[in-house]
C-alpha cells in the first residue's frame, strides 16, 4: 500500500497526467503556480464528482477496489480517533461497514 506522506503527491500526479489540457493551460506559470492550479483543479473536480479531496485522492491512487476500501477505512479510523469517538458509534453515525 501507498505511504499516507506520498497518497496526495501520488494523486494529483496523476489527475495531472489525465488532464492533458490543464498542464498545456498552464505550461506558461512557474513550476509553484503550476501546482497551485493542479491542487484547485483537483479540488474542484472532486466537488464536482460529490467527494472529498480525500476520496477522490484514494480513487486515484487504489490499484484495486479492495486496497481502495482499506484506505477508506483507515482514513474513518483516524477520524473516529482525532474526534474521540468510539469507532462503532462512528461507523453508525456515518453509515459505515466497518468491514
Amino acid at each position: 500500500m501507498i505511504a499516507k506522506e506520498a497518497r496526495q503527491a501520488l494523486a494529483l500526479q496523476r489527475f495531472a497526467e489525465a488532464n492533458p489540457q490543464l498542464l498545456e493551460e498552464i505550461s506558461g506559470l512557474d513550476a509553484r503556480e503550476q501546482a497551485r492550479q493542479i491542487e484547485w483543479a483537483f479540488e474542484d473536480a472532486a466537488d464536482e464528482q460529490g467527494l472529498q479531496p480525500w476520496e477522490l485522492a484514494l480513487q486515484l491512487i487504489a490499484e484495486t477496489p479492495e486496497q481502495l476500501q482499506a484506505m477508506r477505512l483507515e482514513t474513518h479510523r483516524e477520524v473516529a480517533e482525532a474526534l474521540g469517538m468510539e469507532w462503532e458509534e462512528y461507523c453508525q453515525f456515518n453509515e459505515i461497514d466497518p468491514q
